[in-house]
């Protein structure tokens, strides 16, 4: 018989600390081996964590918005109910080993860590909802099946890794439309009128500024400013381009009733260029210049209570620019709703900064670690131009601006493939739809 530690883990490799969103269980609750316990918010995204043991939740050290170094101790497990006094006392003596316990309590195991994130690092995107024999799915899901009485065995998860969400659960009584492929098995649905409103995070209270006020950073807006100061011993440089976005713009109201975004097409031409310009999807390293396998690109997003994330579209080169689009929406929902998992913001290989829906003109973007290029996206303007026939003519235009790490990349190397990608969306706008 023992006693353990639930530590706060790591849920990204910049995450020094997390805050504790909810505890799932209660003290005295039982818990099963890769049960989940907690949700805890790292630099980004809020993860549900897990326990490794198998008991009772005997006691919670770190409550709820809380917060606590990676490494830490925030909640003890005991295997049995008779232990959960003594992990009490461990805890009132302000640590498990300093002051003794009761002779009859028994030490607590040490171990290197007593929590994980809910999601299998191997499984498939869309694979099955089963690990080890065990269904995953989130706290949100479970809680929503039990509501509407749905059988969790007989659905196929949507989420990550194949993991039951929420909409799944939704989608199975048809209060709403299933996600992109749909991987569900029907069951008899609950009355519409019995089923309760989506389940959705209490948004973060946005704190008004006061005159002579200190507000302290958000985990969220600390971890941008880890990834600034880094960004600083970067040696960068900057090159302009003005593209013609006529045609792209005719393009995308032709499509946009599809549920196509400008965002998408604009990360799909920039994919599209990317494969004749692998030089700008690397990135620096001590042994040399990385070339990666994947053209991911990221699209910075400003996040309601103050910082930015990067949700990643993976693979854009090769997703039709329907399921790109379909897959922007969901990213930046969950971005808002903080569920994204770390892959799905940190593994950007190219990153776009857009702020043409504010009207502004031109802008220099700060190039994230562990990239080459980030690409600073201006408004598209009415500009009166003379034409190739000697006329004068009035044409929608709008200026880009990248940043390069100069250490990989020249300035011939950013010329040259911001001129492929003004050609593209110049000339051949209806090739992002094929």
């Amino acid at each position: 018989m023992s006693i353990h530690e639930v530590f706060m883990p790591a849920l990204s490799s910049t995450m020094t600390e997390g805050k504790i969103v909810s505890w799932v269980k209660s003290p005295g609750d039982k818990v099963e081996k890769g049960e989940t316990v907690v949700v805890v918010e790292s630099d980004k995204a809020d993860m549900d964590v897990e326990t490794f043991y198998e008991g009772f939740l005997a006691h919670i050290i770190v409550q709820a918005g809380e917060t606590a170094p990676v490494g830490a101790a925030i909640a003890y497990v005991a295997e049995t109910e008779a232990e959960i006094e003594a992990a009490k006392a461990m805890a009132g003596g302000g640590s498990a080993v300093a002051e003794p316990v009761p002779a009859s309590a028994p030490a607590p195991v040490p171990v290197a860590a007593a929590a994980t994130v809910a999601a299998p690092a191997t499984a498939s995107q869309n694979g099955s909802n089963h690990r080890e024999g065990r269904l995953v799915a989130s706290p949100r899901a479970r809680k929503l099946a039990k509501e509407l009485r749905v059988d969790l065995n007989n659905l196929k998860g949507s989420g990550p890794y194949g993991r039951i969400v929420a909409e799944d659960i939704e989608a199975a009584v048809g209060k709403v439309q299933p996600p992109t492929t749909p991987v569900i098995t029907p069951i008899a649905p609950a009355p519409a009128a019995a089923a309760p409103a989506k389940p959705t995070p209490a948004p973060a209270p946005v704190v008004a500024a006061v005159p002579g006020q200190v507000v302290p950073l958000t985990t969220l807006q600390n971890a941008v400013v880890r990834n600034m100061m880094a960004s600083l011993s970067v040696p960068i440089f900057h090159v302009g381009y003005t593209i013609t976005t006529d045609g792209l713009d005719k393009l995308y109201k032709q499509i946009k009733s599809k549920g196509v975004t400008m965002t998408a097409l604009l990360a799909k031409a920039v994919a599209v260029t990317l494969q004749k310009h692998p030089l700008l999807n690397a990135s620096y390293s001590d042994q040399g210049i990385v070339y990666h396998s994947n053209i991911n690109v990221s699209v910075a997003v400003a996040m309601d209570d103050g910082g930015l994330i990067t949700p990643v579209l993976q693979n854009a080169d090769q997703v039709d620019i329907y399921s790109l689009s379909r897959n922007w929406r969901s990213l930046v929902d969950r971005a808002r709703a903080k569920q994204l998992q770390p892959e799905e913001y940190n593994s950007g290989t190219f990153t776009l900064s857009n702020l043409g829906m504010f009207g502004v003109d031109t802008f220099d973007a700060i190039l994230p670690p562990g990239q080459g290029s980030i690409l600073a996206i201006a408004a598209a303007r009415p500009q009166v131009v003379a034409t190739a026939d000697g006329l004068f003519g009035v044409r929608q235009q709008m200026k880009v601006n990248i940043t390069c790490d100069h250490r990989i990349i020249y300035g011939a190397h950013a010329a040259a493939f911001l001129q492929d990608l003004a050609k593209l969306i110049e000339t051949n706008p209806q090739s992002l739809t094929l």
